[in-house]
């Protein structure tokens, strides 16, 4: 079962241009309703931190320190996904939908 928050194993290949592309972890930002549509909405995240950029949140993820990547939004089938590795605290997933909602939720 898929759940909202949780850090997953992702294929993101076939990418295209400048998109996420390999096998990454990503954290899951759909509502777990969605996830019987066998679809899901992620953000991958990195290990390369970029502090001052206000597109990106920074976590730590089993142990690791980590940077969600919402400026990289993207829809992908549950079939991509992998092992389970973590789940957002729940001061990161505030966080999280701090970012989200400064990037896409008004102008």
């Amino acid at each position: 079962m898929i759940a909202r928050y949780e850090v997953y194993w992702v294929r993101l290949d076939p990418a295209e241009g400048r998109e996420t592309q390999k096998t990454r972890p990503c954290v899951v930002i759909s509502p777990d309703s969605m996830h019987a549509t066998g679809m899901a909405v992620v953000c991958p995240l990195t290990t390369r931190l970029h502090p001052q950029w206000s597109t990106r949140l920074q976590i730590s993820c089993a142990g690791h320190a980590a940077e969600v990547m919402v400026d990289q939004v993207r829809a992908v089938s549950i079939a991509r996904f992998g092992k389970r590795i973590d789940a957002l605290n729940d001061a990161d997933a505030a966080g999280l939908r701090t970012v989200l909602t400064q990037i896409y939720g008004r102008e």
